[in-house]
């Protein structure tokens, strides 16, 4: 049986191998055992390939003494080899909620630190565990395809190559590679609805339904990820042209597709487009009975003309 050690090393491996000598990147890290094996692996597996490795920890500030939990996971990172490890402090706005104003601060300044590095990618210890989240999540929400698709393992910029590790390998492999990882109070509060479907939800439908649940849900994810990707270069393809009769020819998949790109195109805000617009705006093309205007947050104005959709704003 392959150690865990061994198995998040080769994981990273072939990530690595396609970047440059000389290139730098970065890896975010919390100081739990997902993020601290995942640096640990990049950090021995980059060292005979010119690489400049970064490290990175955020301190939130939404806990007591979070300075010296931050200052913590930097010392631990220095003592892997990292020569380099940024500790960002930011504030998080709660106002859409402490998980959403967390990981809208956090990405925020990752991605600051990236140009400011000149990183030409960013490594990220999401798990097969935390795929499974998203997924089900994802799921509760009515979402669509795209977003039961779960996290992209490498989206260009992001790289996340863990996702076939789950959180018990990483636990081990932080036991090999002699770190202490931290556990943040944050995944134990169940007023969080993620640690709810961590720590309840999951664990009652592996008791209760099957025990592989965690891993259908993301094989799941990457059918529907290949699925995904396929509609959405049908739909690139045939963009541009709204007249109203050649979309109601295209399948609905496809016409929504389209339909939603114009939209936030136009200037609608994509976080704020709900499936009740993007169906009002469908049947101004397959339903049409001289109705009016559809409004969109971000002031977008979309009504049929003359037999085609407009845009405006």
């Amino acid at each position: 049986m392959v150690d865990a050690s061994v198995a998040i090393r080769n994981a990273v491996k072939p990530f690595l191998q396609n970047l440059e000598a000389g290139d730098a990147f970065l890896v975010a890290v919390s100081g739990g055992a997902d993020s601290l094996a995942l640096a640990a692996a990049l950090f021995i597996e980059s060292k005979d390939l010119a690489l400049k490795p970064v490290a990175i920890t955020i301190d939130h500030q939404l806990q007591k003494d979070s300075q010296k939990q931050a200052e913590n996971v930097a010392a631990q990172l220095r003592g892997i080899g990292y020569a380099k490890v940024l500790v960002k402090k930011v504030v998080v706005n709660s106002d859409s909620g402490i998980e959403s104003g967390a990981r809208d601060a956090r990405y925020k300044a990752i991605d600051q630190s990236c140009e400011e590095e000149n990183a030409v990618k960013v490594f990220l210890g999401h798990t097969r565990d935390d795929q499974a989240e998203t997924v089900l999540l994802g799921l509760a929400r009515g979402s669509g395809a795209r977003s039961l698709s779960g996290m992209a393992i490498d989206n260009g910029k992001y790289i996340r190559p863990l996702l076939a590790i789950t959180r018990e390998e990483t636990e081990a492999a932080c036991k090999e590679f002699n770190l202490d990882f931290w556990s943040d109070p944050h995944n134990f509060n169940t007023e969080f609805t993620r640690v709810r479907v961590r720590r309840e939800v999951i664990p009652y439908l592996e008791e209760n339904l099957d025990p592989g649940i965690s891993k259908a849900l993301v094989r799941t994810a990457a059918l529907l990820r290949d699925d995904a990707d396929a509609l959405d270069q049908w739909a690139a393809r045939e963009s541009g042209d709204l007249d109203c009769q050649r979309l109601a020819g295209l399948p609905k998949a496809i016409r929504t597709r389209i339909i939603r790109s114009a939209a936030i195109e136009a200037g609608a805000i994509p976080g704020q487009l709900s499936f009740e617009q993007i169906g009002a705006i469908d049947a101004l093309i397959c339903a049409w009975k001289g109705q009016g205007a559809v409004s969109l947050a971000g002031g977008v104005k979309v009504e049929r003309i003359s037999g085609r959709l407009s845009l405006s704003r």
